[in-house]
């Protein structure tokens, strides 16, 4: 739940709905968001389109209009804050590979967008305690050359942290003594995300976006 909520607040530029039979067919924004993360069995899916561009009105989806995954037709929804959605979860194993959302408008044109999704997994074990120095990490469930997106924070407010984007080489990503000069002494978070965000390959004049993240967390406790 919270992770839905949170989805649709970051993705949601406009509250306002229509309906898309009154929406010009070429003028349709479409807005693909897939997010899992470790520790939730299930991926969330959210399809929002919008009239005039990415922050336009969201629009309901009125008969022929409809929108499927896999085959199977998506039922709307719609609250105050975020307008207009469509929305499906599904469990995260069976959900690994890959997938097509069809969208059908209003002039019965229809619009395809494959994509994949892979979750990532952590497979070196991070000890409970750490002591300072290069952190080596093994990963799976990426490309072999591939980007994640690092992060490492501590409990101290002044503090800098980590945050970049990293290239990962047939799997390995370090995180260097160095990069760490800047945490304090005590627990530790570290997050690793994989995302992309990409044009819809199959879109109306207007165009769209298709987001799809991953991610997992550890914690430990850093010492000199």
């Amino acid at each position: 739940m919270f992770l839905t909520a949170a989805i649709l607040l970051a993705g949601c530029s406009s509250s306002e709905k229509k309906n898309s039979s009154d929406a010009a067919p070429e003028s349709i924004f479409f807005d693909y968001q897939v997010r899992g993360e470790e520790g939730s069995d299930v991926v969330t899916v959210l399809i929002q389109y919008r009239y005039d561009g990415e922050n336009g009105s969201t629009l309901t989806l009125d008969e022929p209009a409809s929108v499927s995954l896999d085959g199977e037709v998506l039922k709307g929804d719609s609250s105050k804050i975020t307008g207009a959605y469509y929305e499906i979860q599904k469990p995260v194993e069976a959900f690994s590979g890959n997938h097509t959302i069809v969208f059908t408008n209003t002039d019965k044109t229809l619009y395809k967008e494959d994509f994949n999704f892979q979750p990532i997994k952590l497979l070196t074990e991070i000890p409970a305690t750490w002591q300072r120095g290069d952190l080596e990490l093994e990963l799976t469930g990426l490309e072999a050359e591939d980007f994640v997106k690092v992060i490492m924070t501590d409990t101290v407010f002044a503090s800098e942290g980590i945050e970049r984007i990293d290239t990962v080489r047939k799997g390995k990503l370090t995180i260097t003594r160095e990069e760490m000069a800047g945490l304090a002494d005590g627990p530790i978070q570290l997050e690793l995300i994989r995302e992309s965000d990409s044009p819809v390959k199959k879109g109306t004049a207007e165009g769209g976006r298709l987001f799809i993240s991953y991610g997992l967390k550890r914690e430990c406790l850093l010492i000199q």
